[in-house]
């Protein structure tokens, strides 16, 4: 027969196995689909205090012409109130060199954008409802580039399971108000360990699948993981935009000031060399 002492040994033993079980089950509870895109948004859109990049913006038709954008991209957090502001200087080809784009955005209310054009030295403040239009040509929307609001769609988690060796978070986000986006319906493929996004699908109004994005070149910077290559494709006409960040840099100290009117008028040289 066990003695006193073995049985309380393997009655603590056995204690101890189910709360440590129990903890375990609690930490790898699964994120809802609300969770996972808005964990995701923070590190595609806010890590970071600040962020500058070099910028080469490939557009490609149909038939394989392909056209280039270059341009240094500025980003700025303003603390944790959600609120940013982008500036973009565009270096070449010569029919937009020096053309400007600044973004502030808000939570709660329509971003403000502007586009300064050099050739007739005039400040266009584009409208709301543009947000869906395409920017400079490419299959990247205003919105895209600086990001909807998580509240604005009704996020839900599908499935998990695989994409290109890596375990993802597979999310459909669906608009709540259906005039608010360019899209019915949105699927995302979130990597489970970056919660970067991998690839979405947006499907048109009629439920037709209309783009695809997908995140090609990942690297870390500065213990950052960044996506440093992305694809925008247009499956209706077949083209799409390949934008890749040559050189990134975080926390690099940017001024509030640089986003302003003043230098969508006059660049401000050291931070677009």
């Amino acid at each position: 027969m066990l003695d006193k002492k073995l049985i309380r040994f393997i009655t603590s033993m056995t204690i101890f196995s189910v709360l440590l079980t129990h903890g375990l089950a609690e930490s790898q509870e699964k994120l809802s689909g609300q969770e996972i895109i808005n964990k995701s948004q923070q590190i595609f859109f806010y890590v970071g205090k600040d962020m500058k990049a070099k910028v080469l913006m490939k557009l490609i038709s149909k038939s394989g012409k392909e056209r280039i954008r270059e341009l240094t991209m500025l980003r700025l957090n303003k603390g944790e109130s959600g609120e940013q502001k982008y500036y973009m200087y565009f270096h070449r080809p010569a029919d937009v060199r020096e053309m400007t784009f600044m973004i502030w955005k808000y939570l709660g209310k329509n971003d403000d954008r502007w586009l300064y054009v050099p050739s007739i030295k005039l400040v266009r403040r584009i409208a709301a409802n543009d947000k869906n239009s395409s920017f400079v040509g490419s299959d990247f929307t205003y919105e895209d580039i600086s990001g909807r609001e998580v509240v604005e769609d009704t996020h839900t988690l599908n499935a998990e399971e695989e994409l290109n060796g890596k375990s993802v978070n597979v999310v459909e986000s669906i608009p709540k108000e259906e005039k608010s986006a360019f899209y019915s319906r949105k699927v995302s493929w979130i990597d489970q360990e970056t919660f970067l996004p991998l690839k979405e699908e947006y499907y048109d109004k009629r439920g037709d699948l209309y783009k695809i994005f997908t995140a090609g070149k990942i690297e870390s910077v500065q213990g950052i993981a960044t996506i440093m290559q992305r694809t925008m494709a247009n499956v209706k006409n077949g083209h799409r935009t390949i934008v890749t960040f040559e050189e990134v840099s975080y926390n690099i100290g940017l001024r509030e000031d640089i986003f302003s009117e003043r230098y969508l008028r006059s660049a401000p040289r050291k931070w677009i060399k």
